[in-house]
């Protein structure tokens, strides 16, 4: 028989979802502080992204810029960001993902991004 009628120690899940929670706030704040890149046309555009995906920094090499065509420059930005974006999602979850399992599996837990 399991002490207390079978009842699991409040006290003990209390401290347990505390301590995820603070774990959860530290690695949020870690990813707004991360810096990740993303690129396109071989280089020509790179982006920069926090790892909460806010975008710091664009940077375009004076090769990209063609006054004629400024639909594929538009082009290799969109792609860049996306890029940056993508690799700020994987660093979400590397960082984040093994706190979402902690929490009971990581899908539909609202404010998370998988």
């Amino acid at each position: 028989m399991i002490p207390g009628g079978g009842q699991p120690n409040m006290q003990q899940l209390l401290q347990q979802a505390q301590k995820m929670q603070q774990d959860l706030a530290v690695a949020q704040e870690e990813l707004a502080m991360t810096e990740v890149e993303g690129q396109a046309g071989g280089g020509l555009v790179k982006a920069t992204v926090t790892g909460s995906g806010e975008l710091r920094a664009l940077v375009i090499d004076p090769k990209a810029v063609d006054p004629e065509d400024t639909e594929t420059l538009a082009d290799l930005v969109v792609a860049a960001v996306q890029a940056a974006n993508e690799n700020a999602q994987a660093l979400q979850q590397q960082k984040l993902g093994p706190l979402a399992q902690g929490l009971g599996g990581g899908s539909g837990i609202p404010g998370l991004p998988f």
